[in-house]
């Protein structure tokens, strides 16, 4: 057989010879140029991998076999120059492991221009919106650049193509309904093509098919189209555009207004879980250990949409953490809440007097309106993030505390309703990402509380919660950030010293007249958090250092704590010194890893932020030792 010589560009002259063996039947590069020189396309395969009669006398071998004999034939004709090992890619099956051949066959295609124009225009001109934004590019790109798809496939399982053959006439028949003869010869004789639609083509209806398209069913009218479909990034062309393309085509109008992408759950080394690899996560594994609402808190939070995500045990602890914390404060506020004489009035705390209860249920409020707005936007990782905060760090470290020096008093007002208005606004706010706890906490709860307005009976179908602008108190917020300031500061100096927790220390806050009130109003729980004895004053020469004082300054003031009694100041000031050098030389190391652009480039991303934090926390002591000695020395 003689073989034409051609010239194409698809060669690399830089690459071998510059000489190129084309089979235009078994590689789809060589298909293509095939196509564009009117190339033969042989096949030398049978569906077996057996040596087909185009193979001369290698007809009936595996082609595995086949390859020595007709290296052995080469030599004999003195054909072959050289042999040289040679590293390149070959396909093989994710299943079995085995190469795959490619061969040239005949199958169904979707004709893609008229389908893909409208639905680059549906996003282009705004009609659905992707989220994020970056992958419009993404969208257009693979769009503008479709070929025609393939949708016919030889598997077992799927739909059948609608295609029928006459055996007589060979009249390719496509219609609604299985025919019973041939409309070209009226031949009874016919049989199905054995193929099965691509899975994609069967997904790409979802959108209406389920509702019982074509038939003008009642859900269709009610759910076509829907509002926001949320998939991962992996398959936006796979199935987003597919489904945009068929809803357009079939039923008109646009599918959906927002497509919602997320990222790929990655494992600890941030690479793409597989079988094959072997690093898959078991997600029932992880729910026996760390429960589901703890797994379903570890992969929402912190995430951006569109953004990979490793999934390593860190997470799952902090999200276990997390929800024994809400646990135990629920069973806390509840226990308490049995014990109250009345709590009416819980479900709207008006007119609050207590400059705690306006803070926190102020606090409650701006969280509300932050989730509201990141829930607008799409950023559920941010609005977790805020709940989280806001629980964790403000209503049970700092409100919950200072409830507790009020209920041991017996104060009036109590702080019994407003514990119990906040604790059931967050299991709301928290219900989208913690159900299961939040459901169990929010059924005993309503057990307790007197019924008040509505009563939807599962936190669930209940309304989630609506800023309240009218319970914004920007002065209740900034006294009682002070105070918290205020014990944060007396506590770290205390840390700092290394003073044992039952040594009562004197100590003086200079500051203005409004927030020596504020102070005084919070002796008791400034005293009891920070175990000093406070003084305030309000000096115009501030709170002077006589040797045997550390001080710091706070926003409203300065924080004069005397120490001299408690520890030796010259040691101390050795000590804090020798601690400082040490963080210092700490610090210049990781600062070194973090400005090596190998480092960056190949550790895992998770060590990488691990430093990045590392590095902020010792910048944060070493401010603080500096100023510290800075005070001590003065």
């Amino acid at each position: 057989r003689l073989i034409p010589i051609i010239g194409d560009e698809a060669v690399d002259m830089e690459f071998g010879t510059g000489a190129l063996k084309v089979t235009p039947g078994h590689d789809p590069a060589d298909f293509e140029i095939g196509q564009r020189h009117s190339l033969e396309t042989i096949n030398i395969l049978n569906n077996d991998g057996t040596i087909n009669e185009n193979g001369g006398t290698y007809e009936g071998q595996d082609r595995l076999e086949a390859r020595a004999p007709i290296v052995d034939h080469l030599d004999r004709e003195f054909a072959l120059e050289k042999i040289e090992p040679y590293s390149h890619s070959v396909g093989h099956c994710e299943r079995c492991d085995e190469v795959v051949e490619p061969l040239v066959s005949e199958q169904w295609y979707v004709r893609m221009e008229p389908l893909a124009k409208p639905a680059r225009a549906s996003v282009d001109e705004g009609r659905i919106k992707i989220v994020p934004e970056r992958f419009d590019k993404i969208y257009f790109n693979w769009l503008d650049n479709i070929r025609d798809w393939c949708i016919s496939r030889q598997l077992w399982w799927g739909h059948r193509i609608p295609v029928c053959y006459c055996d007589d006439c060979g009249e390719h028949i496509v219609e609604m309904e299985d025919p019973t003869e041939c409309p070209n010869c009226a031949s009874s004789s016919l049989h199905r093509d054995p193929d099965v639609l691509d899975t994609w083509f069967s997904s790409a209806l979802w959108t209406h098919s389920t509702l019982g398209w074509p038939e003008q069913t009642e859900d269709l009218d009610y759910f076509y189209p829907t509002a926001v479909m949320e998939t991962g990034h992996d398959i936006l062309f796979f199935w987003v555009a597919r489904m945009i393309f068929s809803g357009l085509f079939n039923m008109g109008e646009e599918p959906f207004h927002t497509v919602y992408l997320h990222g790929m759950v990655l494992d600890p080394d941030g690479v793409k879980m597989s079988k094959v690899k072997g690093n898959v996560l078991d997600p029932l594994e992880i729910i026996d250990l760390y429960g589901a609402d703890a797994v379903r808190f570890a992969l929402t939070t912190g995430t951006a949409p569109g953004n990979n995500m490793r999934m390593n045990e860190g997470k799952l602890e902090a999200s276990r953490n997390f929800a024994n914390k809400l646990w135990n404060a629920s069973r806390y506020v509840m226990t308490n809440l049995q014990k109250a004489d009345s709590l009416e009035g819980w479900k709207d705390v008006a007119d609050l007097q207590h400059r705690e209860d306006r803070w926190i249920v102020s606090r409650l409020n701006r969280v509300a309106e932050q989730v509201d707005q990141h829930m607008q936007e799409y950023q559920f990782g941010e609005a977790q993030t805020a709940i989280h905060d806001f629980l964790w760090n403000e209503y049970c470290d700092w409100y919950i505390e200072m409830s507790k020096i009020r209920i041991r008093a017996g104060e009036s007002p109590s702080p019994l309703p407003v514990l119990a208005h906040v604790l059931e606004r967050v299991l709301r706010l928290l219900h989208p990402f913690l159900p299961f706890v939040t459901e169990e906490i929010w059924q005993a709860l309503s057990n307790i509380l007197p019924q008040q307005g509505e009563n939807s009976g599962a936190l669930i179908v209940a309304e989630y919660p609506k800023p309240d602008a009218g319970k914004f108190d920007d002065a209740a917020e900034r006294e009682i950030e002070a105070v918290v300031e205020l014990t944060r500061a007396a506590r770290n100096l205390r840390a700092v010293f290394r003073i044992q927790n039952n040594e009562k220390i004197p100590a003086t806050v200079n500051t203005s007249e409004q927030f020596a009130k504020v102070f005084t109003d919070s002796t008791r729980f400034i005293e009891s958090e920070s175990g000093i004895t406070l003084t305030l004053s309000s000096s115009a020469n501030g709170a002077g250092n006589t040797g045997n004082e550390a001080s710091q300054v706070i926003t409203t003031g300065t924080l004069a704590m005397s120490i001299g009694d408690l520890v030796d100041i010259e040691k101390e000031k050795t000590r804090l010194t020798d601690e400082l050098n040490e963080l210092t030389g700490y610090r210049r190391k990781i600062a070194g890893r973090l400005s090596n652009d190998q480092f960056l480039s190949k550790a895992p991303q998770e060590v990488v932020d691990k430093d990045r934090e590392r590095l902020d926390d010792a910048d944060a002591r070493a401010d603080r030792l500096t100023d510290i000695l800075d005070r001590l020395s003065a």
